[in-house]
């Protein structure tokens, strides 16, 4: 009998070819959606359009190092689990990174079975710990709100938003998947409501929508706008 392949995602980041395809292989045995690349940069652009929800990360990468990359994604981002591989030399390097939140670091060359295992705590800290994964919302084209900071982040970048359209974000962050009315809005971010702030509030969701992805924020025809992810 077949075992059901876990729903959650993985990043491999090796520079090793015939190291990473070996263990992607593997892995794919056991997870639906497992991604390669070879080096940071790469990382990075898969991160941003696939957000994994695990990294396996070598610390020796060309160009920036491992620890290099996931400082990046801890930029904006706690919530994805992270695997750091590294040789005996490194580890003392990787010890005074503690800021990274790693689940665990491995010293290579690893067993199949230890990387399996290690994966598996990882998956258990995603089913049982949800405070910084429900701070983060992910959105189409690598986009995410971080609902704490009150940031839009794109591709590993915020973007700068204005006081009044931060305001109308998180209020509409706020009500995912539900209809806000242009009334509500108008009261909730100019504390009174005439034609003037009818107007405004129009011109609002204009300039914030060419901060976002297409078509993100809805306008339902008569009462509101609103958000669905």
């Amino acid at each position: 009998m077949n075992e059901e392949k876990s729903k959650y995602s993985i990043l491999y980041v090796e520079d090793d070819i015939s190291v990473r395809e070996n263990y992607v292989a593997y892995l794919k045995r056991f997870y639906e959606d497992v991604y390669e690349a070879g080096d940071a940069q790469e990382a990075q652009e898969i991160y941003n359009a696939k957000k994994p929800n695990i990294l396996i990360i070598d610390i020796n990468l060309p160009g920036k190092s491992g620890i290099e990359f996931l400082q990046q994604v801890r930029k904006y981002d706690y919530a994805t689990k992270a695997i750091m591989l590294t040789a005996m030399s490194d580890v003392d390097t990787l010890v005074r990174a503690t800021e990274l939140k790693l689940t665990k670091y491995l010293i290579k060359p690893i067993s199949r079975d230890e990387l399996r295992s290690v994966l598996e705590i990882a998956v258990n800290e995603i089913i049982n710990y949800t405070t910084y994964t429900n701070r983060i919302i992910h959105m189409p084209d690598g986009y995410y709100w971080d609902q704490n900071k009150e940031k839009l982040i794109a591709d590993g970048k915020e973007i700068f938003l204005t006081r009044k359209e931060k305001e109308l974000l998180t209020l509409l962050f706020s009500n995912l998947n539900n209809t806000v009315k242009s009334e509500d809005i108008i009261y909730e971010l100019w504390y009174d409501y005439d034609q003037s702030k009818v107007s405004s509030l129009k011109t609002l969701v204009k300039t914030l929508r060419k901060k976002l992805p297409d078509n993100f924020v809805k306008n339902v025809f008569g009462i509101g706008y609103k958000i669905e992810v």
